[in-house]
C-alpha cells in the first residue's frame, strides 16, 4: 500500500478516478477543469496533487509549489478514517460543518449546491476507501 499523499498514491488516485463514470464523464459533461491539493490541516502546504482536464485526470503527483483551485485538508486522523470506512454526502457535510474538512482553496458551499459536481465530488471520496493507504506521513 501506498503512502498517502505520495506520488504513488496519487497515481493510484489518479488511475480509480479516470475508471469511475460517475467522476470522470460526468466532470467532463459540465468541462470541469481544475487543479485539485490534498493535505494535513497542521502543514502550510498540501502533500499531494490531481491536474483535472475536461473530467479527466491528467496528472497526479506530490505538490511542487502549483496554485491550486481545491485545496483540501484534514488531520492525518480523519483522513485515515475515511480511508477505511469510507464517507458519504452527509458525513462530508458533517466533516466541513465540524471542520474536519477544510477547504483552504475553494468555494465548497458553492460546489456542493451544484448536483453535477456534488455527486463526482462525493464518488471522489469513495476512491480513498477504493485504494487504500499507509498510516505514515
Amino acid at each position: 500500500m501506498a503512502k498517502l499523499f505520495s506520488a504513488e498514491w496519487m497515481t493510484q488516485f489518479k488511475d480509480a478516478w479516470n475508471s469511475d463514470p460517475e467522476i470522470k464523464d460526468k466532470l467532463a459533461e459540465i468541462g470541469f477543469k481544475s487543479t485539485i491539493a490534498w493535505g494535513f490541516k497542521d502543514e502550510d502546504d498540501p502533500r499531494g496533487l490531481l491536474v483535472v482536464e475536461n473530467g479527466e485526470c491528467v496528472r497526479a503527483a506530490e505538490w511542487a509549489g502549483e496554485a491550486p483551485d481545491w485545496d483540501l485538508r484534514a488531520d492525518l486522523s480523519d483522513w485515515l478514517k475515511w480511508v477505511e470506512k469510507g464517507i458519504g454526502m452527509m458525513g462530508l457535510g458533517a466533516a466541513y460543518a465540524t471542520g474536519k474538512l477544510k477547504f483552504k482553496t475553494g468555494d465548497y458551499k458553492s460546489m456542493i449546491k451544484d448536483p453535477r459536481m456534488a455527486g463526482p465530488f462525493v464518488k471522489t471520496f469513495g476512491i480513498l476507501q477504493k485504494i487504500g493507504a499507509d498510516e505514515l506521513r
